[in-house]
């Protein structure tokens, strides 16, 4: 059985464990859809400027959340040192693991975006831009979700570290409005981070705009953070993950 077949199992085994429970998912679907619902009847004109947000925050919570969740866990029950007893690598864990919370994180994304094309009629002016912010953004999201997993030994600690980065980033990262009404200070920090190269270019994707003048910044800089992310999840794996 070849590295990728193994990961593809790993992924397999977590999504049967932990993903595929009717809470977990509903619980995912509801909020962001109340949340829209919300925006929609207060202004049923102006909810495509948030609709992009509200998919990439959904992606962002998905993928982080249960990707530092599961491996928190396995470590303290012991099911991932005895995963490193078997002929699996680092590198094929964290894809496995990494894998199967992107896939949430990307289900229940399209579920929503589907929702609001459906019921909400949200166009999609660029599908290839749309489709590239969602890859590449769970990609990331879940990178670093398995790097916070590692770095802590409790579940609450890795979801306290998680909510430090995810919340203020909600208020930085044009979720809610648009980084032109942005103040030229806050800026520089608004680029640092990946939700908000997420969300423009699912905004790309929706209206066909993007704050950036050529849609390769924002999916370079997400293939960077993707890049950086794989890095330290496996270095930080190979020093604590036996903890």
């Amino acid at each position: 059985m070849s590295q990728f077949a193994r990961a593809l199992a790993i992924g397999r085994k977590d999504v049967e464990s932990y993903y595929a429970k009717p809470p977990l998912i509903t619980w995912a679907l509801l909020f962001p859809a109340v949340l829209m619902l919300a925006m929609y009847l207060k202004d049923p004109g102006g909810y495509l400027a948030v609709a992009p947000g509200v998919i990439a925050m959904t992606l962002l919570f998905g993928c982080t959340s249960m990707a530092a969740i599961v491996v928190t866990f396995e470590k303290r029950a012991g099911t991932l040192r005895r995963l490193l007893l078997t002929p699996v690598t680092p590198q094929t864990i964290i894809l496995g693991k990494a894998g199967s919370a992107a896939a949430y994180g990307l289900a229940t994304s399209l579920v929503l975006a589907l929702g609001l094309g459906l019921l909400l009629g949200m166009p999609l002016a660029n599908p290839l831009a749309f489709a590239a912010g969602l890859l590449l953004a769970a990609a990331a999201f879940s990178l670093l979700g398995i790097l916070a997993s590692v770095m802590v030994r409790e579940v609450f600690e890795a979801m306290t570290l998680m909510n430090f980065f995810r919340f203020p980033t909600l208020f930085i990262s044009g979720v809610f409005m648009p980084l032109e009404s942005f103040p030229s200070w806050l800026l520089p920090l608004a680029m640092l981070s990946p939700l908000t190269h997420a969300v423009e270019l699912l905004r790309l994707g929706v209206s066909g705009a993007c704050h950036f003048a050529s849609p390769w910044i924002p999916a370079l800089v997400l293939a960077a953070y993707v890049l950086g992310g794989w890095w330290l999840a496996i270095r930080g794996f190979r020093r604590r993950a036996g903890q």
